[in-house]
């Protein structure tokens, strides 16, 4: 099967020649596998990386066309692609949101009056902020400063993408209107 051409094996693979599959994964692992790892910088990362090349180009080899490209060159694009894609999702980060509250500080680059009015918008906030369940306290951190989706947050917090929307949105219903009263009151 070695002295096959990788186009041959290709078409083995459209036709679902188990014989033509193993010899083309055995033939382009190391270099997929290479490459997987050199981008996400992670070997059980990289093992899926090319897993899920290896599929890809078992569900796509119908498609594959010669003149646009070596084997090679469209294998290892696959698996480039999908090494950039498992980059680019974010894990979350086990840290709590509670901490984070505490965290903001105000930059030195700007005047004592900006200074001292954003020391005060930054107190009313956190004030607010604690003056609301942990649960809402915690969804609103992750998803207003950590930047996570509400999908994110519900994994996070391990509750379904419903619930985490409606404690985001509660949250922060509940944190204008404190802070539109506080306004008022002054």
């Amino acid at each position: 099967m070695w002295s096959v051409s990788d186009d041959a094996l290709v078409a083995g693979l459209a036709a679902g020649d188990a014989d033509a599959a193993s010899a083309f994964v055995r033939r382009h692992q190391r270099r997929v596998f290479g490459l997987a790892r050199t981008i996400v910088a992670d070997d059980r990362a990289a093992e899926d990386v090319a897993q899920e090349a290896f599929v890809r180009a078992w569900r796509h080899a119908a498609s594959y066309d010669v003149r646009r490209g070596s084997v090679t060159t469209w294998l290892l694009t696959i698996t480039r692609n999908l090494a950039i894609d498992s980059v680019r999702v974010r894990r979350p980060v086990s840290i709590d949101p509670d901490t984070l509250v505490g965290l903001g500080r105000p930059s030195n680059d700007r005047g004592l009056q900006e200074l001292a009015e954003l020391g005060d918008d930054v107190a009313r906030l956190r004030l607010a902020l604690s003056r609301l369940p942990v649960e809402q306290r915690r969804a609103v951190v992750l998803a207003g400063l950590m930047g996570y989706t509400a999908r994110e947050v519900g994994e996070i917090e391990q509750i379904p993408l419903g619930t985490a929307k409606t404690r985001i949105r509660t949250a922060l219903i509940r944190l204008r209107a404190a802070l539109v009263e506080e306004e008022r009151a002054e």
